[in-house]
């Protein structure tokens, strides 16, 4: 059983016999001596969708679920729904483009390292890389000398994505990004 203090987002706890997938998690220190900190933790029910917020102490305990992790592979794109391929069995799991918050701006035809989350055969959740690496699709002209500072442009890619980059670097580009904090990271 985990504690509130061990949760991850992409976690699987079960609360009130219903699977909850963790989307975020809020910490939040209290000044006063003595206080615990608090927890409080964004969850998304596995099959309803429907969203559920709660507050918790570092050390109340969480009823965890049995969960499967397989590696998957970007297939392609079909109307509203993402097409993933396990890269062992080659078993396909199409999930909706609504189900998929920010890891839909990071995914690019034929990526692999994504970790799909298996509950009873049903993918219910992404795991990305910890980075990607990206082509600037379109961002204003680079400037030079700009090396110096640390001033940063907008830069479109071609999933939608918009982040901040030096303003050194120009259109075609490619960049590695956290995928963790939507930030630039270096060159590719």
């Amino acid at each position: 059983m985990p504690k509130a203090s061990d949760l991850k987002k992409g976690d699987i706890v079960e609360i009130n016999n219903r699977l909850y997938l963790v989307k975020n998690i809020d910490v939040k220190s209290p000044s006063s001596r003595g206080a615990s900190t608090l927890y409080k933790v964004r969850f998304s029910q596995v099959q309803t969708k429907q969203k559920l917020e709660k507050t918790c102490k570092g050390d109340d305990q969480l009823t965890g679920a049995e969960l499967n992790r397989c590696q998957l592979q970007y297939s392609y794109l079909d109307g509203d729904d993402i097409v993933l391929m396990d890269a062992e069995d080659y078993t396909q799991y199409p999930i909706p483009l609504a189900d998929l918050e920010q890891e839909r701006f990071y995914l690019i035809e034929g990526m692999e390292g994504i970790v799909g989350l298996l509950v009873d055969g049903q993918l219910i959740g992404l795991e990305l890389p910890q980075s990607v690496v990206m082509k600037i699709e379109e961002t204003a002209p680079a400037i030079k000398g700009a090396t110096a500072t640390g001033r940063t442009k907008p830069a479109n890619f071609s999933t939608g994505l918009v982040i901040q980059v030096p303003e050194y670097l120009s259109t075609g580009e490619s960049v590695k990004i956290n995928t963790q904090d939507n930030k630039f990271m270096s060159r590719a």
